[in-house]
């Protein structure tokens, strides 16, 4: 006896940024699948798929961001519930794609007596039945090596590339402080462009507070663009971007992949020199943020790419040439 098994895509995502979940649907021509998330009365989160993913290749997404009603952490829950409900129906496997990677700066001890959060969470993802990661510029490279499970590591580059070449051909490509260079480095060489370096201090003890330096690098009329993996309070990017025109930059630009813009970022970022910040949509941005400076760029084809690829079984590093691996 023999049978011929046809391989089933089922997408569901989680409610935390459900507009680029559908993008990467429409990219893809399925429909996302409803997974009936709901709450009860005392907070706990309750889902169950509308329809069956027995032997079916199942890709849960969900960006690990807060949103309406919802904390990150809960967010990650919401997700590792879904994972339970996927291996407990019987789904031959499971990708979780976090385009947005929660406690990603957790990802080694700076002081005594703390915590590794980011391997924590593989931790439990791993425990919860994942076969498989996929995100978008991890902001260490090495939490890769923490799942003992295959990972994706995608990047932002090709979307954010193509923006900073409408800004013409004299650029400099900035790093906002020396832990960022070799980005810095990948989006210059791609760009045919010189790179430039801001030197900060970071005040030890003391989160997200941190002190510029001095510039490294020619950047006197020229177009700069900064350059990093997320902006959160806004502290580092603004003031890199101070010091660049305090040395006479004709203009300021930033540029990131994932747009946390904690409190006060958008009041910092509204009030800087930078004229304008691009981001993509792995986080939601909420409407009373979404100010005129801010520009977002949508990386739903790059995921969609990846998750076409891991369900035929084909490269993913081609997508991207393999310069995502550098």
């Amino acid at each position: 006896m023999e049978l011929v098994t046809k391989k089933r895509l089922h997408l569901i995502s989680g409610r935390s940024n459900l507009p680029l979940a559908q993008e990467i649907a429409d990219q893809l021509g399925v429909e996302l699948d409803e997974p009936n998330l709901a709450e009860f009365a005392n907070g706990e989160i309750h889902c169950r798929f509308s329809e069956s993913v027995r032997g079916g290749d199942v890709f849960i997404i969900q960006s690990h961001s807060a949103a309406t009603d919802m904390t990150i952490n809960d967010s990650i829950m919401e997700q590792l519930i879904m994972v339970d409900a996927a291996r407990r129906a019987s789904a031959k496997r499971i990708t979780v794609v976090c385009p947005f990677y929660g406690y990603a700066r957790q990802d080694r001890k700076s002081e005594g007596r703390e915590p590794i959060t980011a391997r924590l969470l593989a931790n439990l993802f791993i425990a919860a039945g994942v076969s498989r990661m996929v995100s978008v510029d991890l902001h260490a490279g090495q939490i890769q090596g923490f799942f003992d499970k295959p990972v994706d590591h995608l990047t932002a580059m090709p979307v954010l590339v193509d923006y900073m070449r409408t800004f013409g051909d004299d650029l400099v490509i900035v790093s906002p402080d020396t832990g960022r260079v070799k980005v810095a480095e990948r989006y210059a060489s791609e760009l045919t462009a010189d790179l430039a370096i801001v030197h900060k201090r970071r005040i030890k003890s003391q989160k997200n507070r941190v002190e510029a330096g001095d510039v490294l690098g020619d950047v006197d009329g020229r177009v700069c663009v900064l350059i990093d993996d997320m902006i959160d309070t806004g502290g580092t990017i603004v003031g890199a971007a101070e010091q660049l025109a305090d040395r006479g930059a004709k203009e300021v630009y930033a540029c990131t992949t994932h747009g946390v813009f904690s409190d006060p970022a958008i009041e910092r970022l509204e009030n800087s020199v930078i004229k304008e910040v691009a981001m993509t949509n792995t986080l939601p941005l909420p409407e009373e943020k979404n100010i005129s400076k801010i520009k977002i760029l949508s990386v739903a084809s790059i995921i969609a790419n990846a998750l076409d690829a891991v369900f035929e079984d084909t490269s993913v590093s081609e997508i991207f040439g393999g310069k995502h691996l550098s």
